[in-house]
């Protein structure tokens, strides 16, 4: 269970690092959102999960 806690807050770290030091993009990203297909957001989703996946599993074995 540490370790969940442990990647959730490395989650937060590392989105909490975008908004601080690129804030501006990240409205523009967010303004641009709505414009994106679901379909390629989906998939984005689901290469992030595949990559977030691998790198555990590289990590762990």
């Amino acid at each position: 269970m540490d370790d969940l806690w442990t990647a959730l807050g490395l989650v937060l770290v590392i989105e909490g690092a975008f908004y601080a030091l690129f804030p501006q993009g990240m409205i523009d990203m967010m303004r641009r959102l709505p414009d994106i297909p679901a379909r390629s957001i989906r998939v984005a989703g689901i290469v992030a999960v595949a990559i977030g996946w691998l790198v555990v599993r590289l990590v762990r074995d």
